[in-house]
């Protein structure tokens, strides 16, 4: 059997933060807002695992209203997403997800994110698409307001 689940996730962008993207540092410059870490790859990729198990969002598994969240590394809940899903008996067969941010210039850190994202989730690195797009200066991520992220996930059963 198979499964497809879509995330995605937007966050604020502010001067003097850190941006998160897999766990890895891409800027003490300008980083995202949040109640966690703000790692929006992280949270689009825990998305789409959840939905294409049909368990709801990452708000109801991580609620910002509960302080345990604040500042958490944002792998805890695609970790815990991907144990909800082996429960199930499925695991990550492969996953596509697009950044959009007008920058810093992401090329620099796909191959590190990719190999991230692959080691968090179990899988080879092959298995995982993670591409960058600006926004061309319209929206709020062309105004380099935003950092938007969708991923897609396709889910087989063990």
């Amino acid at each position: 059997m198979i499964r497809i689940g879509f995330g995605n996730d937007v966050h604020r962008l502010e001067r003097d933060r850190r941006l998160i993207l897999a766990g890895i540092v891409i800027s003490e410059e300008i980083g995202a807002i949040g109640h966690s870490d703000a790692d929006a790859l992280c949270h689009a990729v825990t998305d789409a695992v959840l939905g294409a198990m049909a368990l709801g969002d990452i708000g109801s598994h991580f609620p910002d209203s509960d302080p345990k969240w604040k500042g958490a590394d944002s792998f805890t809940f695609l970790r815990e997403a991907l144990r909800l899903a082996l429960e199930k008996g499925f695991h990550v067969s492969n996953l596509d997800c697009t950044i959009n941010l007008e920058r810093p210039k992401l090329r620099p850190h796909i191959d590190a994110i990719r190999a991230k994202l692959a080691e968090q989730i179990g899988c080879e690195t092959d298995r995982i698409s993670v591409k960058a797009k600006t926004g061309e200066g319209l929206d709020a991520v062309g105004r380099f307001e935003a950092i938007r992220v969708e991923a897609v996930v396709l889910m087989t059963s063990a």
